[in-house]
């Protein structure tokens, strides 16, 4: 995917902000939607195809997490990037739980939001790249289709977010053996954090509830050093 194929929907209830970011957006070659709440926001959604959505959280009419929410409801695998004045560690957790794959706390950097977005807009196409049979996994009784970003069992699926996709398959690849949290940060969140770190726990927690179907599959945690995952026969 090209950026200047790339359709943003930016959602921003401070105009002047809003129109600085559409314009700087526009001018690095994006189709850019700015939506002023968070109403307006779903309804573009909904009515268009976007291929990245940026989110203010306290906006009006309904706030970011709601519209993330709404969002991941009928899509699993559009990004999405939140944009916030607040820098409390459980806002930002709880950012990630809806499903969002990045989060800026205002103010911030510009060229750092662009270079955020096309990292995020590469992997996605890295992703559609690879061939069908070189990403799917079996996961005990579990079907794992990472181009399609499905985790599937007794016929039902579950749709995966890109950062739950990117983590289960690298678990995958390491079956058995233990994957380095370092690894891990270094790949899907680009650095070690603590925060980040912090942010990854979440996500695992969510693909272990995801993997509770086969007993035979287990996610455990190698105290100070990673994650395994373990397939029992």
């Amino acid at each position: 995917m090209e950026k200047n194929q790339a359709r943003i929907l930016l959602a921003e209830d401070d105009r002047n902000l809003g129109n600085i970011l559409k314009n700087f957006l526009d001018v690095k070659g994006f189709a850019t939607t700015l939506c002023i709440n968070g109403q307006e926001a779903v309804d573009a959604f909904h009515k268009k195809e976007f291929d990245f959505c940026i989110l203010d959280i306290m906006m009006p009419v309904r706030d970011g997490f709601s519209v993330a929410k709404e969002i991941r409801s009928s899509n699993q695998k559009v990004p999405i990037m939140f944009l916030t004045a607040k820098s409390l560690q459980e806002d930002k957790l709880k950012g990630f739980e809806t499903g969002a794959d990045d989060y800026l706390t205002k103010p911030f950097n510009m060229e750092e939001l662009l270079m955020r977005l096309q990292a995020i807009l590469r992997r996605t196409e890295d992703t559609g790249r690879n061939p069908e049979n070189d990403n799917t996994y079996q996961i005990g009784k579990y079907s794992f289709d990472f181009n399609r970003q499905v985790l599937s069992i007794k016929g039902k699926e579950k749709k995966l977010t890109s950062k739950e996709a990117g983590l289960l398959r690298m678990l995958c690849i390491n079956a058995n053996e233990v994957l380095e949290r370092s690894t891990a940060l270094n790949k899907i969140w680009t650095d070690d954090s603590y925060f980040n770190a912090r942010s990854m726990d979440v996500y695992i927690v969510k693909l272990r509830k995801y993997l509770k179907e086969d007993p035979s599959v287990e996610l455990i945690n190698v105290h100070g050093i990673g994650f395994k995952l373990v397939m029992n026969k």
